[in-house]
């Protein structure tokens, strides 16, 4: 999908000011309320727009130990072990890799104790192989697409 500049300007207010209202936003952006729901529904039909959902802080829940865990899978097992993982609270994400391992998953615990626990639940999935784990020590950059949606806002003016 094309994002032209405007969707660029539209989804820069959405990042920026999450909370604030669509009549707000076309004031903002100097467009009719019409123009801009018309190009928020496209955005979100077009999957642009996936969400919106508040961010939440798993630390602030109580969760504040992050892993990334390595999964090796018995191959032809990778559709159960990833539809097993959905079950358990403290993976928040899950993508199939390649390279060292099949599955790579983001997991929060509330100290290394409960992670080790995490961890064992996954290692006692059928179809997994082995696991390696990574814990994270500092955020350096936080999850953010502001910088992407301006880089594909400045490639489209030109």
């Amino acid at each position: 999908m094309a994002v032209d500049a405007l969707d660029t300007r539209i989804l820069r207010l959405l990042l920026e000011q999450p909370r604030t209202s669509v009549r707000e936003y076309a004031r903002l952006l100097g467009v009719a309320r019409g123009t801009l729901q018309a190009r928020l529904d496209r955005l979100e039909r077009e999957g642009v727009i996936t969400g919106t959902a508040p961010s939440l802080s798993p630390a602030a829940l109580g969760h504040p130990v992050l892993a990334f865990v390595h999964i090796e899978v018995t191959q032809g097992h990778l559709d159960e072990v990833g539809d097993a993982l959905a079950a358990v609270p403290e993976i928040v994400e899950a993508f199939s890799i390649t390279g060292g391992g099949d599955l790579l998953t983001r997991v929060v615990a509330r100290d290394n104790a409960h992670l080790e626990d995490v961890v064992q639940k996954l290692i006692s999935l059928p179809g997994v192989v082995r696991t390696r784990s990574e814990v994270a020590l500092r955020e350096r950059v936080p999850h953010r697409l502001l910088p992407l949606v301006e880089s594909i806002g400045r490639s489209a003016r030109k």
